[in-house]
């Protein structure tokens, strides 16, 4: 449902309270003294049957019995009650509830399930169960169980926990941050974080959204919801239960690396959103972004009346990767009165410095190119007091703004008090009671810029000569799954591998230890020595029964390698089954560092694809990164970059530097893999040698599962993945005029090729098409038309076969659903000579077909009035025309779009 009926859910006009009686101390009685508390100026009517009014309300014993429907109704029941209450609110026609009450079970035969199937059946809205409530300042709505009502302000805070965002909340109001809205979550029978992510990233009130979650129940509703949010602003998220475990032992090292902590950082790393890890870093987060605006680049000047605490904070930023400014000399100059020692940064004002020294500090340091961000700490001493420097300090900041000079500017009181407090919440300059918040308050603003760049990085394009033997890939696992095997064999291994191009070693299988020496012969004879590895389907790690030997240079040795595994196996795994044995011949690479590469699967978030530092002591050593596919170059690199291993794949001493793009592209083979072969779930290579000549996968194991009945398919859109990956089966090729013509979907890296289109197209289309005229094509703008969540939207550009890149492109169509993907917004723009080729309305009717299979159901667009040929267009495809309401310039053109008929 997503943001279905939200606006009457945070701003009522009608509030029931079923439960409210007239005991002091109830949560329904609660309720109504929040509601008075914050101000709520509409009607609040106590439902209760054995009260008639309820501290001077006039009671109703049920809902039936109200003169008009509610558009929001609290519920605090017991949990039997609950259902009836729900299926009555969506009878009589409310809106939407909230439920407060606790323990209503699991199962659709529970009392959560049963409400939950009455609120779909009415169309009402769900907050809860185990629910705190809600609250909208601006509104003067405050139905929760909060301490004290929290102020207006620009923060949304959505929160699965009811005490977590309590905590936010009163440690906000004691220092005068305010909300946009409070909404606590609980058990999400309905309303989810994904419906809060989208109301509040279109929420022209809400400036930041802060989040505190557990779980995450629909991976990919979450993560499409998260992305969108992201890119219009910022989203801090706290997860709690970061350390739980699994839920079955792994049976494969990536499998073992791949913790559920670690697999939700990755999803919110990849959708943007900037993850702290406990309570004193949300604080820090909230007090940043409730006084300061993101802004461009990383460099911090820290001002302080003492050297030592100055140095404790370049040593918080350093430790954190962050980065000091260098004031210019002229900068250093106008410092000379007010600076003590020799360092620029941090600049040292002395113990001795009195209030006015910060100002004059700080009035050349505004101007400063050098710099991106002021850090100003006061440390109380005799000369000069906290209150005087805070004055100083907002006095100084205000006269830059005035003057158009809007550098941040944080704030350390060490000792502060309530009115200095005060003085830096006017001056909306966050304050931090220690120079570790302070830096962590700077690098969350960094971090952000960081990631909205990330976002909008265009992507090295992939090779244009790897494109996978799929076909021969999954008769390898169909030919496993219908022999009923649950592990690869190595021969069927290598071949797997094959057919992604990923290098593997020649390996021969045989059954005994007298066909191990005769494979091992030809080997021995051409100057190689032999490894030797154990084959058992009920052995995933060989070492761990001595099931590996490598350097054999006889055959004698490799024949009683062979029968001493088997008597090892017998002796600690009686209940193995021995298939044979492996014979390779032993790989030296010297330089080549061991790498683990691989695929694990999380129960939320499904395929995820591991990278580290491999070997036998792999989980131990524990340096590993995680990305959730699909993945592109740029994305495999920055997984390498995350891992300590990635520092001794530089070149070091007489040691080459290992080929990094031979990695990524392995990394990004692997996530395609997992998206064309939804059987497969986990993969393990280890080690992966990775040298200056490329990559070689030594050894490797494969988890298989025939999918399920619920495993259902969209597309090649694999059933378990959390993002959707570029639907390669809508290629098509057309003609236009003397043209042959490729439409495919959009890819990021394609910003080039539209660069280079809109160079060429009439500066008039391109008006018509953007209702104004555009003369910048930055990457920001041409990101947004190239980097796609396809989940959500869809852009199908057409190239001519067989010409060069500068000249190639000759159109483009894109369609964008809305949150409850019911609706979708289109545009179009071909170029100025292709028109009357008849590629507009191919491109127009690839996009219905489009929102036909994916399930939009409406298609509308805007169009200048003037644009003559495009109404045409629109007219001829069924469109149905009208003004666009307070445009006159405007047309809203609008199609039905038939329901898919099945086959």
């Amino acid at each position: 449902m997503s943001t279905y009926r939200f606006e009457t859910l945070l701003a009522p006009r009608r509030i029931a309270v079923v439960g409210a009686g007239d005991r002091p101390g109830s949560v329904g009685r609660a309720i109504i003294d929040g509601l008075r508390a914050g101000g709520f100026s509409g009607e609040v009517v106590p439902v209760h049957p054995r009260e008639s009014s309820v501290d001077g309300l006039p009671c109703v014993s049920r809902l039936a019995d109200l003169r008009a429907a509610p558009d929001l109704v609290m519920i605090a029941t017991p949990p039997f009650a609950v259902p009836d209450i729900v299926e009555e609110a969506g009878r009589v026609g409310a809106a939407s509830a909230v439920i407060l009450s606790a323990h209503l079970g699991q199962g659709e035969a529970a009392p959560l399930g049963a409400a939950r199937a009455s609120a779909r059946r009415h169309g009402l809205r769900l907050i809860g169960p185990e629910s705190v409530g809600l609250s909208v300042p601006a509104q003067g709505l405050n139905a929760s169980l909060l301490a004290r009502p929290p102020t207006s302000g620009d923060l949304a805070l959505v929160s699965q926990s009811g005490t977590v965002a309590s905590a936010i909340a009163e440690w906000a109001g004691r220092r005068g941050v305010g909300f946009s809205a409070v909404m606590t979550l609980g058990r999400s029978a309905d309303v989810d974080v994904a419906d809060c992510l989208d109301h509040f990233a279109e929420d022209f009130r809400t400036r930041a959204i802060i989040l505190s979650l557990h779980h995450v129940a629909d991976a990919r509703k979450f993560l499409s919801a998260a992305r969108a949010a992201a890119r219009a602003k910022p989203v801090v998220v706290l997860r709690t239960g970061r350390h739980d475990g699994l839920d079955r032992a792994p049976t494969t090292h990536t499998g073992a690396l791949a913790r559920p902590g670690a697999v939700y950082e990755a999803a919110f790393r990849r959708a943007g959103l900037l993850a702290v890890d406990g309570l004193d870093a949300m604080f820090s987060a909230v007090e940043t972004l409730g006084r300061q605006r993101p802004f461009p680049g990383k460099r911090l000047m820290i001002v302080a009346n003492g050297r030592g605490i100055g140095a404790l904070a370049a040593d918080g930023l350093a430790d954190r990767e962050g980065a000091l400014s260098a004031p210019s000399d002229e900068t250093l100059t106008k410092l000379e009165p007010v600076r003590h020692g020799a360092q620029a940064n941090p600049l040292d004002l002395g113990i001795d410095a009195v209030p006015r020294d910060f100002a004059r500090a700080l009035e050349p340091l505004l101007t400063d190119r050098g710099s991106d961000a002021l850090l100003a700490i006061h440390v109380p001493t005799a000369r000069a007091g906290s209150r005087e420097v805070a004055q100083n300090v907002a006095d100084a900041v205000a006269m830059g703004r005035a003057a158009g000079r809007r550098k941040p500017v944080f704030a350390v009181s060490i000792g502060e008090d309530e009115a200095v407090r005060s003085i830096y919440g006017r001056a909306k300059i966050p304050l931090f009671a220690t120079d570790a918040d302070a830096v962590e308050g700077f690098l969350h603003l960094v971090r952000y810029r960081e990631a909205q760049d990330d976002l909008m990085r265009t992507p090295d394009s992939l090779p244009r000569d790897f494109s996978p033997d799929i076909d021969a890939a999954r008769a390898v696992i169909e030919r496993a799954i219908r022999e009923g095997r649950t592990w690869l064999d190595p021969a069927s291994v290598a071949s797997l591998l094959a057919a992604y191009r990923i290098d593997s070693v020649p390996s021969t299988l045989v059954p005994d230890p007298d066909g191990a020496a005769a494979a091992a012969w030809p080997l021995i004879a051409a100057g190689h020595t032999v490894a030797l590895k154990l084959v058992s389907p009920d052995v995933v790690h060989k070492s761990e029964v001595g099931g590996v030997r490598l350097g054999l240079t006889s055959e004698a040795d490799v024949r009683a390698a062979a029968s001493a595994m088997i008597a090892r196996v017998r002796a600690q795994r009686p209940d193995a089954r021995i298939a044979g044995f492996a014979v390779q011949p032993t790989v030296r690479r010297a330089q080549a560092r061991e790498l683990i590469a691989g695929l694990a699967e999380d129960p939320v978030f499904g395929p995820v694809v591991v990278f580290g530092r491999g070997g036998t002591a792999v989980e131990v050593i524990d340096d590993r990164a995680l990305a959730l596919p699909p993945l592109d170059l740029a994305l495999a690199g920055e997984l390498i970059g995350r891992t300590r291993v990635a520092r001794r794949l530089a070149a070091y001493r007489d040691v080459p530097a290992a080929d990094t793009d031979a990695i990524a592209l392995t990394l990004v083979k692997l996530a395609q893999l997992a998206a064309d072969l939804p059987a497969v779930r986990e993969l393990d290579i280890n080690p992966l040698l990775a040298d200056a000549d490329g990559v070689v996968a030594l050894d490797a194991r494969v988890r298989i599962e025939a999918e399920t009945g619920r495993e259902r398919r969209r597309g090649n859109w694999h059933p378990r993945f959390a993002i959707r990956p570029y639907p390669a089966e809508w290629e098509r090729r057309l003609v236009a005029g003397d043209r042959r013509v490729l439409v495919r979907p959009v890819r990021p890296e394609d910003e080039a090729m539209f660069r280079a289109f809109f160079v060429q197209v009439d500066a008039e289309d391109v008006r018509l098409r953007f209702f104004a005229p555009v003369r910048d094509f930055s990457h920001a703008f041409l990101a947004r038309l190239t980097q796609l969540d396809y989940s959500r939207a869809i852009a199908f550009v057409a190239t001519e076969e067989g010409i060069d890149e500068a000249r190639r492109m000759l159109g483009a169509v894109r369609l964008h659903a809305d949150a409850n993907h019911d609706r979708g917004e289109f545009a179009i723009l071909v170029r100025s000579d292709i028109k009357g080729t008849g590629l507009g309305i191919a491109l127009m009717r690839m996009m219905i077909d489009w929102a036909q299979a994916d399930g939009i159901a409406v298609i509308e667009g805007d169009v200048l009035a003037e644009n003559r040929a495009m109404r045409g267009v629109c007219r001829q495809l069924g469109f149905a025309e009208r003004p666009a309401p307070d445009e006159p310039g405007l047309v809203k053109v609008t199609l039905r779009v038939p329901e898919r008929t099945q086959s």
